[in-house]
């Protein structure tokens, strides 16, 4: 039993040290975002990808010990710090995805001003999208 505890325990401080590197890796993706440095932004989503597929092979493997282990007081807390870390990693994956949808409504609209698409969106003083037609692009000489 003691050799299953601790190679379990191994597999979890595994665990927590991958999802670390995700929760490191999520914010490089958000600075990267925000920086609009699109290049970085491939490599950044081949490590994620890369990183998710270890993550995900690894809480398969510990998927076959026996759920007594995880209940033992070494166990507990590393799965308290890996809830907590898986946490914080799906909320900054959706604040990233938030972010990169942002931007892509920012890039496509600026398109459409500078090809001149006859039906602009714009913002009102509220926030919310407005389409206009407008003469703000008919006359634009590049």
């Amino acid at each position: 039993m003691d050799d299953q505890l601790s190679l379990c325990l191994h597999k979890l401080e595994k665990q927590l040290t991958h999802l670390t590197t995700l929760t490191q890796l999520l914010d490089s993706e958000l600075n990267a975002l925000a920086a609009k440095k699109g290049d970085g932004l491939k490599e950044l989503a081949r490590e994620k990808l890369l990183l998710l597929n270890t993550i995900q092979k690894l809480d398969k493997e510990l998927s076959g010990f026996d759920g007594g282990l995880f209940q033992q007081p070494e166990a507990k807390n590393v799965t308290t710090k890996i809830e907590t870390l898986l946490h914080e990693c799906k909320h900054k994956n959706e604040v990233n995805a938030h972010a990169a949808h942002l931007a892509h409504l920012s890039v496509r609209e600026l398109k459409d001003i500078l090809i001149g698409v006859p039906s602009s969106v714009t913002y009102g003083q509220d926030g919310a999208v407005v389409s206009r037609n407008d003469e703000l692009v008919k006359n634009l000489k590049a």
